[in-house]
């Protein structure tokens, strides 16, 4: 995350105050999730869900058709099937 934002032209210091404030996210949302998971298993499994429908939603919208773009050829669309193939497999063995 700093790599490209100092790369951008971003001062020292605004990097490091958004790598920390990005980081006490990260915590607050933690100590969050260990505080509502412990309610129930299907509480898990909601946020579990929607965490991977994000994380393929970000995947497939955005960083593939970027990949397309970037390489110009097939191969990245190929691998993303094959991952989520693969990922099906493995959720099923």
């Amino acid at each position: 995350m700093a790599v490209p934002m100092k790369q951008g032209g971003m001062s020292k210091g605004k990097v490091i105050f958004y790598v920390v404030m990005s980081g006490i996210s990260t915590g607050i949302g933690a100590l969050i999730g260990h505080l509502v998971g412990g309610i129930s298993e299907s509480i898990i499994a909601a946020s579990l869900s929607f965490a991977a429908g994000a994380m393929l939603y970000i995947v497939s919208g955005e960083l593939t058709p970027e990949a397309n773009n970037m390489y110009k050829g097939r191969m990245n669309a190929i691998g993303n099937i094959l991952g989520f193939i693969l990922g099906i497999i493995a959720i099923n063995l």
